[in-house]
């Protein structure tokens, strides 16, 4: 470029590429989508959840139907692709129900759960002083005593029913999400933007749904996710005991218990509602754990 009578400016540095800033869950998903061993295992929880939904398509026969002529089947035997239970009942139809129920039992009790739990634990974390000793100190109540036998005596005192089983989850689930939500906000607090809101005239409600509550909830859901696997375990461990559902509904755990009698004359299909249940587990632990890393900004 030429500048008055022969002065050259030289050549124009060209501007450099405007570079997009992803946002947080942006960069999640980035992380997710290579990551293969969780995106393997998500698609198989979102078949096991479409399998049991849709389970009154798939089941071949009726799952209450009972034959004495048919009991104890071996897997593959006539039209029982998954052979018979003691009474007779095809073993694939009553995985099938038995997942909804399962299922059921895992995942809402930690939505009820993280949703009180977070939000008490959000409330104990900002406003400190007597609500955090009040709120905590009740958490800790039922953090004396081992989850499995909390369980065992709120649903020996409320009876068995998916009801009063979803509330004995829901309640045991409570403390540790809410301890998480609690840490997480007790560190959120104190920072810059937090403390500019406040300076700005943003209400309390504000501050918590916009600023603290969008920050912390990142680990509770991922401390959320891993609570599903121990979730459908104490809820089949409460069903082996007869304290879940009643019979003959199907779940897994209470047809682990149903079957335990009969595990010498047909180990393999007493084996399938065990199988289903680890299956389960293990596709929603190893889920959780690809979520931790996904979630963490810093990894």
């Amino acid at each position: 470029m030429t500048v008055g009578s022969g002065f050259d400016a030289g050549p124009v540095p060209e501007r450099a590429p405007e570079q997009r800033v992803r946002g947080y869950w942006q960069t999640v998903w980035q992380k997710l989508r290579y990551d293969y061993v969780t995106l393997f295992f998500m698609a198989l929880i979102a078949l096991i959840i479409l399998s049991a939904v849709f389970a009154p398509l798939l089941a071949p026969i009726d799952p209450y139907k009972s034959s004495m002529v048919y009991r104890l089947k071996p897997i593959g035997y006539k039209q029982f692709i998954l052979g018979t239970d003691e009474q007779g009942r095809d073993m694939l139809s009553r995985l099938l129900y038995g997942g909804r129920v399962s299922l059921t039992m895992g995942i809402v009790p930690v939505v009820l759960a993280t949703s009180i739990g977070g939000l008490l634990g959000v409330l104990a974390g900002y406003l400190g002083g007597r609500p955090n000793t009040i709120i905590m100190r009740t958490m800790d109540v039922f953090f004396a005593f081992p989850s499995v036998l909390l369980a065992v005596a709120i649903s020996g005192s409320l009876g068995n029913g998916i009801p009063n089983q979803l509330l004995t989850l829901t309640v045991v689930m409570i403390p540790p999400l809410c301890r998480v939500a609690e840490t997480a906000t007790s560190q959120i607090r104190g920072m810059d933007f937090v403390d500019a809101a406040r300076a700005s005239g943003a209400s309390m409600p504000s501050i918590l749904f916009r600023h603290v509550l969008i920050n912390a909830i990142s680990p509770v859901l991922v401390y959320a996710s891993t609570l599903v696997s121990a979730c459908i375990l104490l809820a089949s461990g409460l069903s082996f005991l007869g304290l879940g559902v009643p019979p003959p509904t199907p779940d897994w755990g209470l047809m682990l218990s149903t079957l335990r009698q009969a595990i010498y004359v047909q180990p393999l299909v007493c084996a399938l509602p065990g199988v289903a249940i680890l299956i389960t587990s293990v596709a929603f632990n190893l889920v959780s754990d690809g979520l931790r890393q996904a979630m963490d900004v810093k990894g």
